[in-house]
């Protein structure tokens, strides 16, 4: 099938599917005028790759993992249990970055919370200052 069919059953743009190319996610074969021609099992392979990218994974990580995955038919597993360290060290940095984002927004929450209220004339004349 050729990258339109493929984007269209997969729904993902054919951009992100050049792109799957690119970082050797997808090796599909060529036509002789150099058209890509994409097998049928590659509709398995980007709807993993899709579903790896929402679990937080990055395409190098995917490139390297996928090969090992098991598809459940309920989602993929490990097939091999040396692949559950390298998932959790990025389950860890996921965590890591969940916990920043966390802190940001508690901050922020403090900010908003000290935001004088907007009846305030003398706030309004600060804003209308600073805002030109």
């Amino acid at each position: 099938m050729r990258i339109g069919q493929l984007a269209k059953r997969t729904g993902v743009s054919e951009r992100s599917l050049r792109y799957y190319e690119e970082q050797g996610l997808l090796r599909p074969a060529r036509t002789p005028a150099g058209y890509r021609v994409f097998a049928e099992s590659d509709v398995d392979v980007v709807r993993h790759v899709q579903m790896l990218l929402a679990a937080g994974l990055n395409t190098t990580f995917i490139r390297e993992v996928l090969p090992c995955m098991v598809d459940t038919g309920d989602g993929l597993a490990p097939g091999r249990p040396q692949l559950l360290p390298h998932l959790q060290t990025e389950r860890d940095r996921i965590t890591t970055a969940i916990d920043g984002l966390a802190t940001a927004r508690t901050l922020l929450d403090g900010v908003i919370a000290a935001t004088p209220p907007p009846d305030n004339a003398e706030y309004d004349a600060w804003v209308a200052q600073r805002m030109g």
